[in-house]
């Protein structure tokens, strides 16, 4: 096993992507280099470079006289999130469908069960959100495109903000574990048209459940 080093930088990303995604930092909230350097014990300069990373996915914003903040969650930034999602990963898939190895469905069955032993268990928005992400690559990852999936990995990242607000929030994406299971037996028996169409089904049913709670808030939000 192969040890891997991780710059600073690196590591200060890791935290804030997770202090991010968890919510412990909020949407729209200020990210105070100062402070963080304190509390991540680190100078300002990884900081800094941690916080460009981070902007590039997504999840924070640079603004005039303000500095950077954490992307604020909003209805309309989700539909066309997962809109792009869907032109990309079902691309993805069916370029990949054909080429799938035995061992690479079967990787994908071990990851789909743990997917669906994660949800009820302790620190289970975190582990489901990275099971997820695993178990999508996984079907993906003989397309060979790999500038397609640098993309999807980019989206994803600002995707899952948003899925894991969701499960935390709205009890979690409830057909996900059905569909799931229903793309890996298209895959498993060949059917490219059919896994693409539960693919395309799986993250547009999301994107519509996780608009609807969004709205909802914004709603409930703006009364007087």
């Amino acid at each position: 096993m192969s040890i891997v080093y991780k710059t600073r930088t690196q590591l200060v990303v890791e935290a804030l992507r997770e202090k991010i995604l968890s919510g412990e930092i909020k949407a729209g909230e200020p990210l105070r280099q100062a402070a963080l350097a304190q509390e991540l014990n680190v100078s300002r300069i990884p900081i800094r470079e941690a916080l460009l990373q981070l902007e590039g996915e997504g999840l924070v914003t640079f603004e005039a006289h303000k500095g950077a903040t954490a992307t604020q969650l909003n209805s309309n930034h989700v539909a066309e999130l997962f809109d792009l999602r869907v032109m990309l990963e079902c691309d993805l898939l069916a370029a990949s469908l054909p080429l799938l190895t035995h061992e690479k469905l079967e990787e994908a069955t071990e990851i789909l069960a743990a997917l669906d032993n994660a949800l009820g268990k302790e620190n289970a928005t975190n582990t489901w959100s990275e099971l997820n992400a695993k178990y999508h690559n996984c079907l993906y990852s003989a397309a060979n495109k790999p500038q397609t999936q640098e993309l999807v990995n980019t989206l994803n990242k600002n995707a899952d903000r948003y899925i894991r607000m969701h499960l935390l929030w709205a009890g979690g994406i409830s057909k996900a574990g059905p569909e799931h299971a229903q793309i890996l037996t298209a895959c498993k028996v060949g059917d490219v048209e059919q896994a693409v169409a539960i693919l395309k089904h799986h993250i547009l049913s999301s994107k519509e459940a996780i608009k609807s709670f969004l709205i909802q808030r914004e709603c409930a939000e703006n009364l007087p």
